[in-house]
């Protein structure tokens, strides 16, 4: 792979990275993390120049969408998960049954 070819991957892979790290919601965040870091691997063993062009010019469109769906789930993101907020969950003594 090229230096400026090397460059604009390194620079779309950052844009994405950052931008799929804005979600609000927990789940959306850690799938677009871990597909950005699976896809961008990947790429990174191309060496046909042809293919790594197609392959940023399709990452960029995607990104532009990444950006505005992530845009809409900070503006209507719901509350935190507890896996975010680190807190624990009382577990009661005794479990209660209806059916005693």
């Amino acid at each position: 792979m090229s230096g400026p070819a090397r460059e604009t991957l390194l620079a779309l892979y950052s844009n994405t990275l950052k931008t799929a790290q804005s979600f609000a919601s927990y789940n959306f965040r850690s799938y677009f993390v871990q597909r950005t870091n699976d896809v961008f691997r990947a790429a990174q063993r191309e060496q046909d120049s042809a293919k790594v062009n197609k392959f940023i010019e399709e990452k960029q469109k995607e990104l532009d969408v990444l950006k505005r769906a992530a845009l809409i789930n900070q503006m209507y993101g719901g509350r935190k998960l507890v896996v975010e907020t680190g807190q624990e969950i009382p577990v009661p003594e005794k479990m209660e049954r209806g059916d005693n």
